[in-house]
């Protein structure tokens, strides 16, 4: 008879630590929870066994849900504290999708639990041309399984967009999208370059909910700290600037304007110093916000200056960028609320931008 067997070693908590803050993301880890008072959410409901099931997300009209068994893996498009995503293809129809695989067997299961529940439930409505639609749910073999639109541009990140008039169109389209989320409560607080998706028909739309969350009727603030340092608000990093009150969408809004400046500059917009991540958030909460170059036009300078204003009060809201004359005048359907083609328009082509500074928190 095999003897008991003492349990595994775990690891320290300053391992633990350690291993966060080597994280190269710059992304913050979600608040933790005394996990004897932890109750786990359940899973969404389903109409089948959890083997092979899929609940449909989506209004009254929608086609019927697809079958996870017709679905074949291509190639894996990315990965991260999220989960995977994979590139598939749904063989009757030879239409691709984007499948993106939340796994469950590490970290916090609690966390992990409420992430799944809070992308699901922001997606289940989610119905905008300027947003990554979410076209399917499947629960298989343990894990929770998102078919979501297939963006076949990729994303937005590392790319240099000189030419005003197609980051006027970029910037509307943004813009619309969070419009759109805001109008419904939703601020995204992850807004930045490679949540930014383009499609061949130069489509730009929101991705990535994972941090997102609806906010309730009696709008209290998102004070949870999470999302990537880089692209965040200075009152988000340093509560005293703003008397410890965050507006959500002041934030996201302060996350476009930086990656639309990084677009056009083609380097992260603040100087941090040696790039640890301490001169990160010092350069962020301390310093000017940055501006664009003397070299941009007058409505580009003053459509930065509206975005990156220090006091959130300040920043212009989505609805009223819309009707900024940068957007207005360089757009070909000024106001416009709906992502349009933009492929016959004269622009430079995608460059690769020059590494982006690695900041570190060890």
């Amino acid at each position: 008879m095999r003897g008991n067997q003492p349990p595994p070693p775990q690891p320290s908590a300053a391992a633990n630590r350690n291993r966060n803050r080597r994280r190269p993301d710059l992304t913050l880890p979600l608040p933790q929870r005394d996990m004897s008072l932890a109750v786990p959410l359940p899973l969404p409901p389903s109409s089948a066994p959890s083997s092979s099931n899929s609940t449909q997300l989506g209004g009254g009209g929608a086609p019927p849900p697809l079958n996870f068994s017709e679905l074949e893996r291509i190639n894996r498009i990315g990965s991260g504290s999220g989960g995977t995503v994979y590139k598939v293809l749904h063989r009757p129809s030879r239409r691709l999708f984007a499948l993106k695989v939340i796994h469950g067997t590490y970290g916090d299961e609690d966390t992990i639990r409420r992430q799944i529940c809070r992308e699901i439930e922001i997606l289940r409505d989610v119905d905008n041309p300027s947003v990554v639609r979410c076209h399917d749910m499947f629960d298989h073999a343990g894990e929770i399984q998102l078919l979501l639109e297939y963006m076949d541009c990729g994303s937005l990140e590392g790319k240099l967009i000189h030419n005003e008039s197609r980051l006027a169109d970029l910037s509307r389209q943004i813009l619309s999208g969070l419009y759109y989320l805001h109008k419904r409560k939703i601020v995204h607080r992850d807004i930045k370059p490679s949540n930014l998706l383009m499609n061949s028909r130069n489509q730009v739309k929101i991705a990535d909910f994972g941090v997102s969350r609806i906010l309730s009727q009696t709008m209290d603030p998102c004070n949870s700290a999470v999302g990537t340092i880089a692209y965040m608000s200075p009152e988000r990093i340093n509560t005293d600037l703003n008397h410890g009150k965050y507006d959500g969408y002041a934030g996201d809004i302060w996350s476009f304007g930086v990656s639309i400046l990084e677009f056009y500059v083609g380097h992260f917009p603040f100087a941090a110093g040696s790039g640890d991540w301490a001169s990160l958030m010092c350069a962020i909460c301390m310093s000017q916000p940055p501006q664009a170059p003397p070299t941009a036009s007058r409505e580009f300078r003053d459509f930065i200056n509206c975005c990156l204003q220090r006091d959130p009060s300040k920043r212009w809201p989505a609805g009223k960028l819309l009707n900024h004359p940068f957007i207005t005048h360089n757009t070909t359907t000024p106001g416009a609320t709906a992502a349009v083609n933009i492929s016959n328009q004269v622009h430079q082509p995608h460059q690769l931008l020059p590494p982006r500074p690695h900041f570190s928190s060890a």
